[in-house]
């Protein structure tokens, strides 16, 4: 059995139920709960990292995907070592800034990330840029490999991506759209055809132990 914690909407619990015959997936929002994916092998939980309500030694893997910089870290590890079972892992794993395929696109999105949205972003982002390498891992830790997530995509589907970002959202609240819809504009004069996908690519951070 598995633990996912802080699943939103499940995207994680539902790569772990190819691997596991059981998944219990939680978060302590109700509204991702009731957006998430159903699957046979996962069950859905309302319940926060630190408090997941399992018994002492009842699972075989606890995993946090790009959400242990939301954490309490102290007591979700707590939590980790009093579920898992002997010898059991833990696996936590986040991903960083995106890098466009070409030094203008990434310049452009650079800037954007990085100076116009920048004071937007809360301090607990740079643990995830980091790395989690500043987090202490009471954990007997492995050594890992290191990893980019690659993914074609269109213009739209990256401008898409860019206004799920938090720190867009802050920004666009006290700002309005304007800088948004000059961040399009820019991309687009190097882009080509909208329709055409380009290369986005961004490091992936993996920090994984076993139970002492």
């Amino acid at each position: 059995m598995a633990l996912d914690c802080a699943t939103g909407n499940g995207q994680a619990a539902r790569g772990l139920a190819d691997h596991f015959a059981r998944v219990i997936a939680t978060d302590a929002s109700p509204k991702q709960i009731s957006n998430a994916r159903l699957h046979p092998r996962i069950e859905y939980r309302v319940a926060p990292a630190d408090s997941s309500g399992l018994p002492d030694a009842s699972v075989d893997l606890v995993t946090v995907a790009q959400g242990l910089h939301w954490l309490d870290h102290a007591r979700f590890f707590a939590e980790a070592r009093r579920v898992l079972r002997s010898e059991g892992a833990i696996a936590v794993w986040g991903y960083g800034d995106p890098i466009l395929d070409t030094p203008e696109l990434e310049q452009t999105l650079h800037h954007f990330n990085r100076v116009t949205i920048e004071s937007c972003w809360l301090p607990e982002r740079q643990l995830l840029l980091d790395g989690y390498s500043t987090i202490d891992f009471p954990f007997r830790e492995i050594e890992t490999p290191a990893f980019t997530l690659d993914r074609e995509i269109t213009l739209a589907q990256l401008m898409g991506y860019v206004r799920s970002w938090s720190a867009t959202a802050r920004f666009v609240e006290q700002n309005g759209l304007a800088e948004v819809e000059k961040l399009e504009k820019d991309l687009s004069r190097n882009w080509g055809d909208p329709e055409q996908t380009r290369l986005v690519r961004a490091p992936l951070f993996l920090r994984a132990g076993y139970v002492n």
